[in-house]
């Protein structure tokens, strides 16, 4: 199943998302045949954030600059935001129709987080439009607008995912598209899986992944994560364009990320775990984590590199803490869950 069966949510066929201009300077040579000149080279930031929200809706009081990191004033040209379980995992959720109304309410808190910033246009000595950014009563002067669209959206269950650029880019995107692959229920249904979306910037494709992977804290449910993956890899298929020149699988595309809930576990009992947690050596429990180790032994994307890991595990936490679940003397919780990444 490609992507030919799936359209984003966001935009709609019935809106007109980009106008293309030329990307290159070329020039016609004697025979007729269009050459190109030059290649110029721009050097972009990508900001990256994927979160499995349990199910539960946004709030009003959700500080979303912590989520964006745009409360130091640096922001990114490209942000792309995955999100897992952002609807409660139950019969009629995976078997119903889809509800997108969650996702459009995280669509419209991240549109808002970024655009906040006001922007006034003024022209300095040379008569040059600059943009003066006017933010907690400090000036920020940027020749670079900093309205954020959302260029492309889809959700699938659970799994949802959005990329947001500078608006001043979005007339050199091209091609954007989607693909869903479901790996939960049978095999097949959206529960687990992946959301996977391209585009091409100028002349690189880019390719983000976001996934949910088995769940499960057994000795070899790894084995079962490993098998979503190489589902994922195999089954995610892009159209190839009119030209038939675009890539069509995860791994042609010229930069490509993996994010999401891969549910990967640290293998050590619970109590050596908790310790290393509490004395923060992340080093030692890197040592022990599924995926670092099923990555060494070739197991699970071959080829592939994962980013440094300077901060401690993620998985499992209270609502609205830093507490993990079980850690807290006295608070009850449904299951315990053995701190992970």
């Amino acid at each position: 199943m490609g992507s030919n069966n799936f359209v984003a949510d966001f935009p709609t066929n019935s809106e007109s998302l980009l106008e293309l201009p030329c990307l290159e300077q070329q020039s016609l040579s004697s025979n007729g045949v269009t050459v190109n000149d030059h290649r110029e080279t721009h050097n972009y930031k990508v900001f990256v954030r994927t979160w499995n929200v349990g199910g539960i809706a946004p709030s009003d009081a959700l500080n979303m600059e912590d989520l964006l990191e745009t409360c130091n004033s640096t922001y990114c040209d490209i942000y792309v935001f995955g999100f897992q379980e952002v609807v409660p995992l139950r019969a009629s959720n995976i078997l119903g129709s889809e509800n997108n109304r969650i996702t459009m309410t995280w669509n419209s808190l991240i549109r808002e987080a970024l655009n906040k910033k006001s922007c006034i246009r003024e022209r300095n000595d040379k008569g040059k439009l600059e943009e003066t950014q006017i933010s907690d009563g400090n000036s920020i002067e940027s020749s670079i607008p900093l309205e954020f669209r959302c260029i492309i959206s889809k959700q699938m269950v659970g799994i949802s995912i959005s990329v947001w650029v500078r608006i001043d880019l979005c007339p050199y995107i091209r091609n954007p598209s989607v693909s869903c692959v479901g790996c939960g229920i049978m095999g097949c249904l959206g529960n687990k899986g992946s959301v996977s979306v391209r585009f091409r910037l100028h002349e690189t494709s880019f390719c983000f992944v976001c996934t949910h992977l088995a769940s499960g804290g057994r000795d070899g449910d790894e084995k079962y994560r490993n098998s979503n993956m190489a589902e994922i890899l195999s089954r995610t298929s892009f159209p190839r364009g009119p030209a038939l020149d675009l890539p069509r699988s995860i791994v042609d595309h010229d930069q490509v990320i993996l994010l999401g809930d891969l549910n990967y576990r640290i293998s050590l009992p619970e109590s050596a775990t908790r310790a290393l947690v509490d004395k923060g050596d992340w080093n030692a429990l890197l040592q022990n984590d599924q995926l670092s180790m099923e990555l060494m032994d070739g197991q699970v994307l071959e080829g592939w590199h994962e980013g440094t890991i300077k901060f401690g595990p993620t998985y499992k936490y209270y609502p609205n803490s830093d507490e993990y679940y079980g850690g807290v003397e006295g608070k009850k919780s449904k299951k315990n869950r053995s701190p992970a990444w």
